[in-house]
């Protein structure tokens, strides 16, 4: 919240073109651009799934989150709502209209399981 005070002042537009003056937005529209913004490019864990990776081992690099989040806008972009995501030899469950990955699981842990409740799969290179 700290850093959204400090920008609140920026107006953020859905459009590339810039505003004329006498074309205002208030300060909380354009926060809430921006935090809208913001947690589109945010992807979260639920304690479920902090808990599995800290079992399982499972860390990412800041590259990798990246190489997720362009899953999950890819997903969203074509409706989906749960997603398994897959990273290598790690796989996740998704939900993407929060970005919350809700579960993760590493190679040896994806033997003999079945996923179900999901709307469609990302495999990430």
């Amino acid at each position: 919240m700290d850093e959204i005070m400090k920008i609140g002042h920026l107006r953020l537009t859905g459009s590339a073109q810039p505003r004329k003056a006498n074309q205002q937005v208030s300060a909380e529209q354009g926060t809430k651009s921006f935090q809208s913004m913001l947690d589109n490019s945010v992807l979260n864990f639920s304690s479920h799934a902090e808990i599995r990776m800290a079992q399982r081992g499972i860390s990412f690099k800041p590259e990798t989150l990246s190489k997720i989040v362009t899953a999950i806008d890819q997903a969203a972009a074509k409706g989906a709502k749960d997603s398994l995501v897959v990273y290598r030899d790690i796989a996740m469950i998704v939900n993407v209209p929060s970005r919350t990955v809700v579960t993760a699981m590493d190679g040896s842990s994806l033997q003999g399981n079945v996923f179900t409740k999901i709307d469609s799969a990302v495999i990430v290179s």
